[in-house]
């Protein structure tokens, strides 16, 4: 009963010494009294701090002669931190709960003395969430005070609450949201959370779709209701094109990839339709896009990908002339990259393949193989990375290049150059190099 009746005097005289005391203790000036209110205060001494603090808080000083530098803003913020801080130095729960209730105090009286033209109301927000949740074991209804702090925070500023707390803010937020069940709530957030968020604040937010819903075909009937009122929303159809890939029905995930594609046919688009006809082997309609996506890249690192990629294409349709021709584009664009060296070797390679189908493979075609391997020392003299696969095929490639025996029966000397057009076979007359007998 007498800690009781302590903790409710010591209540009153918290609450109202601050509006009691205009003047500093002791008839000091109000610098004197602020210069040891802030030593006190930077050193830790908050029951000390207090003692010449709290007057600020009922005078309310503007300014202080001799002190070009203050700001009552901040001496609400120091005092808000002393009451916070003497409040966890107790062990008597009710005159923990008598400091804090003070310190909240210190919050109503910032939006009471400042406009919004003066301070930042929403950074004070903010703080005054942070405090409830700091505190919320001994604050009654603490963290539901916390959440309609933040929800004040992201109402007043959608992009700047995002990254508040590198979006740890957000993160709590949609969290609460779903354990609470309030599904409308989180999705209206997440479509205003989900344009300024980053990579660890999006894996947060499709953690939180696939809460919200118990399955993905849940998600999908809710998304074809939103698009149904809003027919080009292109964020709405390509999470629904993720989502028909991720149940299987993959008509449904090209209509979709096709609709974004025709609202939108950027290069991320254009190239999402070229990998579905790749996989689909319809090579013509995926070369179709890669060139498109050729053009709309965005870098020369991306074209330069398209590039090979569309080589690759063209020779898994035998078409090895533009095949080449891709390529050596790509090796255009950065002389440093193996890959496009290995690409032309390979479709050397295929060459010989393709020019001794259905007959036995002769003296002549072999010296093709001295080509690609000039390509593979190419790929692994200019890139080091393509080092050991390079390593991995020279053998193979050597084991079918011409032997002594071919080479004493033609008469080919090693290091002469030799010519790789027609005069090798009619079917090689597109590819028109010079390499070295080996």
């Amino acid at each position: 009963m007498k800690k009781l009746i302590l903790a409710i005097a010591l209540l009153a005289v918290i609450s109202t010494t601050a509006r009691g005391q205009s003047e500093p203790p002791y008839g000091m000036s109000h610098l004197q009294a602020y210069s040891i209110f802030y030593e006190n205060y930077r050193s830790g001494n908050y029951d000390m701090a207090l003692q010449f603090g709290r007057w600020m808080m009922e005078a309310k000083p503007k300014e202080l002669k001799g002190m070009n530098r203050f700001s009552l803003e901040t001496q609400f913020d120091r005092m808000r931190k002393v009451y916070t801080e003497i409040a966890k130095q107790q062990e008597d729960p009710q005159m923990k709960a008598a400091y804090l209730d003070t310190a909240e105090a210190i919050f109503d009286e910032v939006f009471e003395t400042f406009s919004e033209d003066e301070i930042d109301y929403l950074e004070w927000h903010h703080k005054k969430g942070t405090f409830y949740q700091e505190n919320s074991e001994h604050i009654e209804n603490g963290l539901e005070k916390a959440f309609e702090q933040y929800e004040k925070v992201f109402e007043m500023n959608p992009e700047r609450f995002t990254t508040l707390g590198d979006g740890y803010y957000a993160q709590i937020l949609l969290s609460y949201y779903v354990s609470n069940n309030e599904k409308q709530q989180a999705l209206e957030a997440i479509d205003e959370i989900e344009p300024h968020a980053d990579d660890k604040l999006m894996s947060v937010i499709n953690d939180a779709r696939d809460e919200l819903f118990d399955s993905p075909e849940e998600r999908i009937d809710f998304l074809v209701s939103q698009l149904e009122e809003n027919p080009d929303n292109t964020e709405l159809i390509s999470e629904l094109a993720d989502l028909y890939e991720r149940v299987g029905n993959r008509e449904k995930a090209i209509e979709m990839a096709e609709k974004l594609y025709n609202l939108n046919p950027n290069f991320e688009n254009t190239r999402h339709l070229a990998e579905i006809a790749k996989n689909d082997a319809k090579y013509d309609l995926a070369l179709r896009y890669l060139k498109e996506a050729l053009d709309k890249a965005p870098d020369n690192n991306a074209k330069k990908r398209i590039a090979l990629e569309i080589a690759e294409t063209y020779q898994n349709t035998d078409n090895l002339q533009n095949a080449r021709r891709f390529a050596r584009q790509a090796s255009q664009i950065d002389p440093t990259w193996g890959e496009p060296y290995m690409r032309i070797a390979s479709i050397y390679a295929a060459a010989v393949s393709n020019c001794t189908r259905g007959r036995k493979i002769e003296r002549d075609d072999r010296t093709v193989y001295w080509l690609v391997l000039d390509y593979l020392d190419k790929a692994r003299s200019v890139d080091s990375s393509v080092a050991s696969r390079v390593n991995q095929q020279y053998q193979s490639y050597q084991n079918v290049m011409p032997q002594a025996e071919d080479k004493f029966f033609k008469g080919w000397e090693t290091g002469d150059t030799f010519k790789i057009d027609g005069s090798v076979g009619e079917c090689y007359s597109w590819i028109n190099e010079t390499t070295r007998v080996r």
